[in-house]
């Protein structure tokens, strides 16, 4: 499928955004996994918080590109559309992401422990391997939209 299809099905919205916007989310991706790096917080917090620094850069491709999610199953739209934008090379890690999305669910909802330390740490590698190449894609894709800021997560 296209995100335009998705569109059509209504599980996209057009959104327009703007560099403040991606500079915006890209700070909160920057403090979330500052945040998820803290040795004192639980594991399953600490996956919780880097989760939401990868939905945060998955959100980016998706608000470059014109959209945003419808809001039922946004989470899982937004990691979904990561192999439509990046390209089916990404697919394996839309996986990974969405299995990530559902144990942050448990963990946040039904019980504790079902993350662990390296379940965080792994995540935060990704995160911070998945916005270099979102800022790549970027740079190619939408320029008026690379942030100026040379902040590395």
């Amino acid at each position: 499928m296209t995100l335009k299809q998705w569109f059509d099905n209504s599980w996209l919205k057009m959104h327009t955004t703007s560099l403040q916007e991606i500079e915006n989310l890209l700070a909160i991706a920057h403090r979330d996994l500052a945040d998820a790096s803290v040795e004192d917080l639980s594991d399953d917090w600490r996956f919780g918080i880097a989760y939401n620094a990868a939905l945060k850069i998955c959100t980016i491709l998706l608000y470059c590109e014109g959209y945003r999610p419808a809001q039922n199953l946004a989470h899982y739209r937004t990691l979904q559309a990561l192999p439509l934008i990046l390209g089916e090379k990404w697919r394996k890690d839309a996986a990974y992401l969405d299995a990530c999305r559902n144990k942050r669910n448990v963990v946040e909802y039904d019980y504790t422990g079902g993350a662990t330390k390296a379940d965080a740490e792994e995540l935060m590698e990704f995160t911070r391997q998945l916005e270099k190449e979102v800022m790549k894609w970027i740079k190619n894709s939408h320029p008026n939209l690379l942030p100026k800021r040379g902040r590395k997560i």
